[in-house]
């Protein structure tokens, strides 16, 4: 075996990276069975105990130590749909976007644009603005654009001359600026939400944002601040000497309290008086805030000793309750350890900034504190490990008590550089009536021989306060500081977020329970290892001590699979395991071809050695082609695909790779191992030495019963679909489902018939869903109505209905998808299908030189997923659990054109084999002889991955029970295809040579 060295030390390196990466899952899950623990079964107190360390150092490697949050950033994350949790598909408005871009304008062509492009939406991919263009020119084909655009607020890139296609690529600017914006303003609210794992992303060019919330206690909660349209704000602050006299009366006034009744003391302890920081700073032109800058962290705080120094103060002062607040809270100081000048009133560690809330909002303190004053944290953590938070002073000037601002006013926000470059700025560009209010702001500001600051606050968070230098009479304002061009570019997107508003409204919505998540974990895993044990014997049962080796490779290549996953911060889902179960039959598969190679070698009487170098050598072709067209397959599915196939697709392709490399590397070296150490190696047990040998089934000659029988059966469901059609879920037609326990059995039909009344008349559909207290509901009732009131709506309609079933029930899970998003769900799932197909044609095509080997696989493939479509629509309302067509669905379907894609290809490539060596032979017989000789590893193939999804089937839960048993049917008529329909439709396609017809 050649570079044997270099083999064995990438594997090792792989392997101790992989561990590495798990290392981190394990960690995670011991921390979170402590906060079990110690909660002793308070969700709350186990979300306390986590937040509480989040930035606390859990694991030590020596040359670092992770705190608790680096170490979930790094560990697998589960997706919503084993662990639990909220998944939500937000959509910016364009239309209100586009609207508002106008300033609501009442041109009558305008409006009849708006409302044709929401017509063509519904059955087109194209984005909103190009459809508006063609709906604009098509109303009114002399219509300009310009003469709707050409506000105010536009002049600077629309006039009046300006060419309807300039106008509607300032609108595309303007749209991908506001998804941008809102993307931001997402995942600033997502990191307020104090979960593990949050995961935001762009879904593309589609508008579309995806958000996952695992563990979410308050589903409600989380919509109604996803969807609030972000509130740009312009503030005044205090100075903190200002301030810090009335922060040291609610100091003692908490220290009375606590001393009068010490078991009412949460706080911890500090003995540091702080009267030192009321004097005046020893030097006023030192500060933590440059004049002109964004706020500039010192020193101190970059390599967190002020985090440092609040946890010693806090451990090691005797006098507990003498500061109660200052404990919690230090104060910003200058070099000579006066207080700092600006609007900074102190630092907090993140795990106490509630308690500091709490303090500065009891009620018997707030009178103690001016009611002008007004505190905000800052929007982002400082320090290495983002352990302390700002507290910032805002002043309110407006007896309503709204900032001195609104952020409407703002035109334009960008990033520039400064007149030599060296740094980035921001420009911001305010209209008339803005510009007026700021320079009567700024005059104020600038005015005295203490400058102040101008809070700019979104979201209530503080993102920027800069001092004033002087007054700004143009409404054109520069921002200058030490920012790096990300920082400048993520401040203008703050400053834009008050300019014209698209809000962003929930067009996809998933909500899985703890209790339903942790069951399908728990069932999942279960049948999962149940499975791997079946696989692992029956290699065992069938190769002997070759099948021990097989196994070492299978192991590995899980514990590879599951080590990429982790270090690419990939989300491992229900269709994700689809893909790991195919890659666990690919990885078995290429043993086999091996393992069945080299007894042909040894029963032509090869030494093992020999044999087992040809062996291998004989393998790689059909190894290769088969995981390559499966490969294929995976780009395609990866790259056209969202959400479930991209899952599917991630976990297919990491899987190739790694079983490509156990199953060819990892085996050889073991084996070259035991041959060095002249261990007995043997690839056969008494009772499968003989199997599968001198077979002679004439399976050309019978093709026409396979046609027959095949056609027979697919007749029936075409029959089937076309009359009783598919029970498609609601991501490819619209709705809402939920699945609701009840602490009694209920009937389904009955719980129909009582959800009618509350719906509206509609009558949902309602199943059993696992046990007989458990039903799922679907209903479209108000889906093509947008807005939270209708979500509320019709959660009070489903309220409703369900107490006058049962006074006890509760939602284990919801889902909300819809029309629009289900359209591209479907157009996205068929355009994946199609082109992965056709790539798979083609490499076949290049790969063995004649088209009707292509399309024999094509056929096959066919035949494949229209036997399982048929299935699905004749056993639906049969079988005892859901046959729905969903995502889920999609997943199971790719798996099944992998699979059969895969096991046609290996037979392809041996008939291709003995068509070269058996030329004077016709080619039936030539097939006939190929077929033959891989039956035996097409049997063990399909045994070993029909064990995995049996298993997963009885044993899985309901939640992929309609999964697996798509998968099911899937394999066994994937390997009778391979055999039985993709090599006869190439015999009779394949034209004989004329001396064959002699």
């Amino acid at each position: 075996m050649q570079n044997k060295l270099a083999i064995q030390v990438f594997t090792v390196v792989f392997a101790l990276v992989c561990l590495f990466q798990l290392s981190f899952t394990w960690v995670a899950n011991g921390v979170r069975n402590d906060a079990e623990v110690w909660a002793k079964g308070s969700p709350e107190k186990v979300t306390h105990y986590l937040d509480s360390i989040a930035t606390e150092p859990v694991y030590n490697l020596g040359v670092k130590n992770y705190t608790f949050r680096e170490v979930q950033n790094n560990e697998i994350n589960l997706g919503l749909d084993l662990k639990g949790g909220m998944n939500v598909t937000m959509e910016v408005s364009v239309v209100d976007l586009i609207l508002n871009m106008a300033n609501n304008s009442d041109d009558p062509v305008f409006l009849q644009a708006i409302d044709k492009a929401k017509e063509m939406q519904k059955s087109s991919d194209e984005d909103f603005v190009t459809l508006f263009g063609k709906a604009f020119a098509q109303i009114d084909p002399n219509a300009r654009l310009a003469s709707v655009y050409a506000t105010l607020d536009l002049k600077d890139k629309v006039n009046y001359n300006s060419t309807n296609e300039e106008v509607l690529a300032v609108i595309r600017e303007e749209a991908e600026d506001a998804i941008d914006r809102t993307y931001n303003i997402l995942r600033t609210r997502i990191d307020k939400f104090g979960v593990t794992q949050p995961n935001i992303q762009r879904l593309g060019t589609s508008g579309r944002i995806l958000v996952e919330l695992p563990g979410i206690k308050d589903p409600k909660r989380v919509t109604d601040l996803l969807q609030k349209t972000a509130q740009l704000e312009f503030w005044e602050t205090f100075e903190n000497r200002e301030i810090y006299p009335y922060l040291d009366k609610v100091n003692t006034r908490l220290r009375q309290m606590q001393l009068s009744d010490p078991a009412d003391s949460t706080a911890k302890s500090t003995g540091d008086d702080v009267t030192d920081f009321f004097s005046e700073p020893q030097n006023p032109d030192t500060s933590v805030v440059a004049d002109g800058t964004v706020v500039t962290v010192p020193d101190s705080l970059k390599n967190d000793s002020l985090a440092k120094s609040l946890e010693d103060k806090a451990e090691t002062d005797a006098l507990s309750q003498k500061n109660p607040l200052f404990e919690l809270l230090q104060p910003p100081t200058d070099e000579k350890g006066g207080l700092a000048p600006g609007a900074i009133v102190g630092y907090v560690q993140v795990k106490d900034t509630a308690k500091v809330n709490e303090y500065l909002h009891m009620e018997e303190l707030r009178d103690l504190l001016p009611r002008e004053v007004k505190f905000a944290w800052n929007v982002k953590p400082v320090g290495e490990k983002q352990a302390v938070m700002t507290l910032v002073a805002l002043k309110v000037t407006n007896r309503d008590g709204s900032p001195a601002l609104s952020g409407d006013v703002v035109v334009d926000a960008r990033q520039e550089f400064g007149q030599n470059r060296a740094e980035a700025e921001v420009l911001m560009i305010m209209n008339a009536q803005g510009a007026n209010s700021w320079k009567k702001l700024t005059k104020e500001a600038s005015s005295g021989s203490q400058k102040r600051s101008i809070a700019v606050v979104l979201d209530n968070y503080v993102y920027s306060h800069p001092y004033v230098k002087q007054e700004i009479g143009n409404g054109i304002s520069v921002i200058s500081g030490s920012f790096s061009i990300q920082e400048a570019e993520d401040l203008a997107n703050v400053l834009k977020a008050g300019k014209l508003p698209a809000p962003a409204r929930i067009v996809e919505k998933a909500v899985v329970g703890p209790s339903l998540g942790h069951k399908a974990i728990r069932d999942g895993f279960q049948s999962f290892a149940i499975a791997m044990v079946l696989v692992l014997l029956y290699m065992v049962f069938y190769y002997s001590r070759a099948g021990m080796v097989s196994n070492i490779a299978l192991l590995a290549n899980i514990f590879f699979i599951m080590g990429v996953l982790a270090s690419l911060g990939a989300v491992l889902t229900l269709p994700g395991v689809a893909g790991i179960v195919l890659t666990i039959g690919m990885a078995v598969d290429a043993n086999v071809l091996i393992y069945e190679r080299v007894r042909e070698e040894l029963a032509q009487g090869k030494g093992l050695r020999l044999a087992l170098k040809d062996g291998y050598k004989n393998a790689y072709s059909s190894i290769v082609d088969a995981n390559v067209t499966t490969m294929l397959t995976g780009i395609v599915l990866f790259t056209f695909g969202s959400g479930p196939v991209q899952g599917f697709a991630t976990t297919l392709i990491i899987g190739i790779l790694t079983s490509l490399f156990s199953a060819i590397f990892i085996t050889r070296l073991v084996f070259l191992w035991m041959m060095d150490k002249e261990q007995k190696i043997t690839f056969y047990t008494k009772a499968t030495k003989s199997l599968f040998s001198n077979l002679s089934i004439n399976f050309v000659g019978k093709r026409k019963l396979y046609y027959a029988i095949s056609g027979a059966v697919i007749a029936v469901g075409i029959f089937s679909l076309a009359t009783k059609g598919l029970n498609l879920g609601i991501d490819f037609v619209g709705g809402r489902s939920y699945v609701v326990s009840f602490d009694k059995p209920v009937n389904a039909s009955e719980v129909g018939n009582i959800l009618k009344v509350p719906f509206g008349g509609s009558i949902p559909e309602v199943k059993t869903y696992g046990g007989s207290n458990q039903l799922r509901i679907t209903t479209n009732y108000m889906i093509d109505q947008d807005g939270q009131e209708v979500d509320n709506q019709v959660q009070t309609a489903l309220e409703e209905g369900l107490n006058s079933i049962q006074p006890n029930w509760s939602i284990e899970s919801s889902n909300k998808v819809e029309a629009t998003i289900a359209d591209d769900i479907k157009q996205n799932a068929v355009w994946a299908l199609t082109f992965s197909l056709f790539i798979i044609f083609l490499y076949i095509l290049i790969r063995f030189k004649k088209w009707q080997f292509g399309l024999g696989a094509l056929a096959a493939l066919a035949h494949d997923i229209l036997f399982v479509l048929g299935a699905f629509s004749l056993l639906d309302a049969i079988v005892p659990f859901s046959m729905e067509v969903n995502q889920a669905f999609i997943a199971a379907t790719l798996t099944v054109i992998g699979y059969s894609i895969n096991d046609t290809v290996v037979v392809f490539d041996r008939i291709r084999e003995y068509l070269a060596e058996h030329k004077r032979k016709e080619m039936p017989e030539v097939i006939n002889m190929a077929l033959n000789s891989t039956l035996g590893r097409t049997i063990n193939t399909s045994v070993t991955v029909f064990l995995v999804l049996i298993s997963i089937f009885i044993l899985g839960g309901e939640v992929i029970r309609g999964f697996s048993f798509a998968l099911l049917i899937g394999v066994i008529v994937g390997t009778y295809s391979s055999i039985c329909i993709a090599t006869p439709i190439v015999v009779d396609l394949v034209k004989p040579k004329k001396e064959d017809t002699k």
